[in-house]
């Protein structure tokens, strides 16, 4: 082999090997893009409201105004946000992460919407329709949640 041959495989990998770097790099950052909502189960993300149509956790697909933000009791990185339907009976409270719900920006009067999916109910302003926040059924939380492999 002479080194004109040597010197062009050796540049072919490195392109090909640069080109395989760029394309995981792609993909990376269209997953994160895809996954820019965040998540979490009924258990953690939705509390009893003192109305007894919501003891069971179930959500009416609406339009809700947020009556009231706090502190999420004994959960210091969450912030807990009271939403009311048109319906006084539609009451939902939803602790959400305070990263998520500091990007948001949300304030009392704001008005939310809930879309109930299959995999549970989906969370977003009212102004651009665009989820930012999935409460996951607890049956499809615990088959997304990562396990450690073994070989």
């Amino acid at each position: 082999m002479n080194i004109t041959l040597t010197m062009r495989l050796i540049c072919a990998a490195g392109a090909l090997g640069l080109a395989l770097q760029a394309q995981a790099e792609s993909i990376a950052s269209s997953a994160s893009s895809a996954g820019s909502a965040s998540s979490g189960s009924v258990s953690d993300s939705l509390a009893g409201s003192s109305n007894s149509s919501n003891k069971n956790k179930k959500v009416a697909d609406a339009d809700y105004r947020i009556i009231d933000i706090a502190a999420t009791p004994d959960h210091a990185d969450r912030t807990r946000v009271t939403l009311q339907a048109a319906d006084p009976e539609q009451r939902v409270v939803l602790d959400l992460p305070q990263t998520t719900f500091d990007k948001q920006q949300l304030a009392v009067g704001d008005t939310m919407y809930a879309h109930n999916r299959v995999y549970g109910v989906e969370f977003g302003r009212a102004d651009n329709r665009q989820p930012f926040y999935l409460v996951l059924a607890d049956e499809w939380y615990g088959e997304l949640a990562s396990r450690p492999l073994s070989l």
